[in-house]
């Protein structure tokens, strides 16, 4: 048992001394990449339209069906006032009367903020969603290719020096979040989807960058 515990220090020691090494060798390789490419290079891709055409159906969906909620309380719930006399037999929540204003119009005005949320959440997440990311020519520009509600790609252009990315690749595990400067929220990549050229990616689009 001392045996193993030692053998487990010794390993423990170990990665801490070559921990470093590790960093500095990886850092270094990255200052050796040539981002100056002669053409358009695609750094990631995640292709996966139809997973998002379902999600902004369901978001579409929830949001007629919240809206409809919505209308429906407003309009046909009716003010019936409960029997004072009858208060005491009925049970807390019979005693309620829905169709009071107060009770009409927060159940009404509740239902259609729940519907517009679930369709604001479907279209923002499908937006910031990477399709591709391409380094332009000359290394300086980067291109954010993203997935939209109906279908279609949407291009934004960035500089290099804009973007940050707000963990290293190879520790993200569903997601890596790129920030870009002035834009909210953050851009989604997909680790599911593929890394074309990583070292590339890790020195370009890959790095974390403080803004002025």
């Amino acid at each position: 048992m001392m045996l193993r515990i030692c053998n487990a220090l010794k390993n423990e020691r170990f990665l801490q001394i070559l921990k470093p090494k590790i960093t500095f060798r990886y850092s270094s390789s990255l200052l050796n990449v040539n981002s100056n490419v002669a053409k358009d290079v695609i750094l990631f891709k995640y292709e996966n339209p139809t997973y998002y055409k379902y999600l902004n159906l369901f978001g579409i969906t929830q949001f007629g069906f919240w809206m409809y909620l919505s209308h429906f309380t407003f309009t046909s719930l009716r003010d019936v006032p409960v029997q004072k006399d009858d208060t005491k037999k009925l049970a807390w929540y019979e005693r309620i009367n829905l169709g009071e204003n107060k009770y009409k119009n927060t159940i009404a005005v509740c239902c259609a903020v729940i519907g517009y949320l679930m369709l604001v959440a479907s279209w923002t997440f499908t937006l910031k969603s990477v399709r591709y990311l391409i380094l332009r020519k000359g290394g300086k520009t980067l291109s954010f290719v993203t997935y939209t509600p109906f279908g279609k790609n949407r291009i934004m252009d960035v500089p290099i020096n804009k973007v940050s990315a707000k963990e290293s690749r190879l520790n993200a595990k569903v997601q890596l979040p790129i920030k870009v400067e002035g834009k909210y929220l953050h851009y989604m990549l997909d680790m599911r989807g593929e890394f074309t050229n990583k070292q590339l990616f890790d020195a370009t689009a890959g790095l974390n960058r403080r803004f002025t």
